[in-house]
């Protein structure tokens, strides 16, 4: 039988200025891919282009982590963007990014909406749409996102690589999507719960939902949030437990 092939991704370089928040080397000795903070939600010019010479030198797919323009609510507060706007700010922090990338000797390779964006996009299809209108505007890459999602319906119909992908430290409702950051439990802490969580999806393509009822939950991507304590040790035990059940690790992009 052939081996579950899967992408281990994590958020990075959210820091801003002489703030740090995750810890992106080691961050980068565990995942396959690296959604690179564009200075909307966080991270600055310094910090994407320390970043991407770091992915690079690794060997780890660099992808655009595109976000609302909220640096003081790290990009998870609900914002009313136009989507002529929207779609020209997710150009721009691609290209931003792409700038720093290429200078590493590396290309983006994927974009990943972040916080309030990417739950935006689960359901509202105008904003989707704009994500997508941004997409293109900056060349065209895969999106990765929730699978269902309206954006990657969006990336599809536009021709794009529509990337699923799962949470390894979210809880999950029973319609597979993501409960809310403000909901008790929403995001996992317990590393055994995690790793059990991971190698479920990996595996199975299955999680269980808050209720306690089985989700399908079809990802070619797991994520792992760079900015929870202890996400660089979580991402080590995680990536070891799913080499040591069979799994391959391997990037989508």
């Amino acid at each position: 039988m052939t081996a579950p092939v899967i992408d281990l991704n994590a958020d990075l370089g959210e820091g801003f200025g002489r703030w740090p928040l995750t810890d992106d080397e080691a961050l980068l000795s565990a995942v396959t891919s690296a959604n690179v903070a564009c200075g909307y939600h966080a991270g600055d010019p310094a910090t994407m282009r320390r970043v991407c010479a770091l992915a690079a030198e690794r060997g780890v797919r660099i992808g655009a982590q595109v976000s609302y323009r909220d640096l003081a609510g790290f990009g998870r507060r609900a914002m009313d963007v136009p989507p002529d706007e929207l779609a020209a700010e997710v150009a721009y922090q691609i290209g931003a990014l792409e700038v720093f990338a290429r200078a590493a000797g590396a290309r983006v390779a994927y974009v990943k909406p972040h916080g309030a964006l990417y739950n935006r996009t689960v359901s509202d299809a105008e904003q989707a749409a704009a994500v997508v209108e941004g997409v293109m505007l900056a060349g065209g890459f895969p999106v990765l996102g929730l699978p269902g999602s309206q954006l990657l319906a969006a990336a599809h119909q536009a021709g794009l690589t529509a990337v699923p992908e799962a949470f390894a430290d979210r809880a999950y409702t029973g319609r597979g999507t993501l409960v809310p950051r403000r909901e008790p439990g929403a995001v996992l802490l317990d590393p055994d719960a995690i790793v059990e969580r991971s190698l479920g999806i990996a595996r199975h393509g299955s999680v269980r939902s808050v209720s306690g009822a089985p989700v399908t939950v079809r990802a070619r991507s797991l994520c792992l949030h760079g900015d929870t304590p202890g996400a660089a040790a979580l991402a080590s035990r995680v990536r070891g437990e799913l080499l040591a059940a069979g799994v391959e690790l391997g990037a989508f992009a």
